[in-house]
């Protein structure tokens, strides 16, 4: 019996065990890849407290190191169900079965598809979410950015760095990235923008992407442009089909819980991006954790 699992590794997962553990609850990190989630698919994090810069593995690694000091224990598996059994909850994997008195939810959000032609077909094949992890797989080729955001323009201005050039097409007349992303966006010579525009369809070969039609959202006009990739950052969806059981998602699936990161089932707290919340940065996954990690110990303490 554990005092608490923590499905997911991320910053917020990360966060929350170590605070637990350092409560000296016995705690267990249930996750199916590296420790820090989203965090290992970004180039540069410039906006995390302590640091000029740094790239998202190695803050991933930072933040894990301590875990092991406070004997956290890691799980691969993926998780399947959670149960809520009152004083206790159940945690089943594809392999195995886990109870505790708590759960802390980490599972994060996943890329949000187009749900186009030619995307499912061509992914792995010229069609990525991670420009980070294939950017330099399309040197001194066209590419394509679709997205207007924060994550958009981040990588957009990241892949410069190997392309000819970096298109950034968007469905409005603006970008809803920060201001200062906007700026390096702008100044950059290798980057170009298609505004009032979305992807129809994602063109290609036996062998990989040769380009996309694009569709302008005014005219309705369609143009065919010749591209060796397409990175897609349209948005995120959470990660919470796991969790039907325990009615604590919203309509569109995000986890709704108060400030003390509680649920709406008792023992059960959610942290970090899968979280219904208004801003979801590395900064308020640990604010996040942290919070759900003291969460614990007071609840197990007013079991007692």
């Amino acid at each position: 019996m554990y005092d608490t699992l923590i499905i997911g590794s991320g910053p917020a997962g990360m966060t929350a065990a170590l605070y637990a553990a350092r409560s000296n609850l016995k705690v267990g990190i249930i996750e199916q890849g590296a420790p820090g989630g989203q965090m290992n698919n970004t180039s540069e994090i410039e906006n995390y407290p302590g640091y000029d810069n740094i790239t998202g593995p190695e803050l991933s690694m930072k933040m894990y190191e301590p875990l092991e000091k406070f004997k956290v224990e890691n799980i691969y598996g993926i998780v399947q169900n959670v149960e809520d059994f009152g004083d206790y909850k159940r945690v089943s994997t594809e392999d195995e079965v886990y109870d505790a008195k708590t759960v802390i939810i980490a599972t994060g959000a996943k890329y949000k598809l187009l749900n186009v032609k030619g995307e499912e077909e061509f992914t792995s094949r010229g069609v990525s979410y991670c420009a980070v992890c294939d950017g330099a797989f399309f040197r001194n080729q066209d590419l394509l950015v679709v997205g207007g955001g924060d994550s958009a323009v981040e990588e957009a201005i990241y892949l410069t760095q190997f392309a000819k050039t970096v298109t950034i097409v968007h469905r409005r007349d603006t970008l809803r990235a920060q201001k200062v992303l906007q700026d390096r966006a702008f100044a950059n010579e290798k980057i170009k923008f298609i505004w009032n525009s979305v992807v129809e369809e994602i063109q290609g070969n036996d062998i990989k992407v040769s380009g996309a039609l694009i569709k302008n959202v005014v005219t309705g006009e369609l143009s065919q442009h010749d591209f060796g990739g397409v990175f897609i950052y349209v948005g995120m969806l959470p990660v919470t089909s796991m969790l039907t059981e325990l009615g604590i998602c919203n309509q569109e699936g995000w986890i709704v819980t108060d400030d003390h990161m509680r649920t709406s089932v008792a023992g059960v707290f959610a942290v970090g991006d899968v979280r219904q919340k208004d801003l979801r940065q590395i900064t308020t996954a640990v604010g996040d954790g942290a919070i759900a990690g003291q969460g614990v110990y007071h609840y197990i303490e007013n079991m007692k």
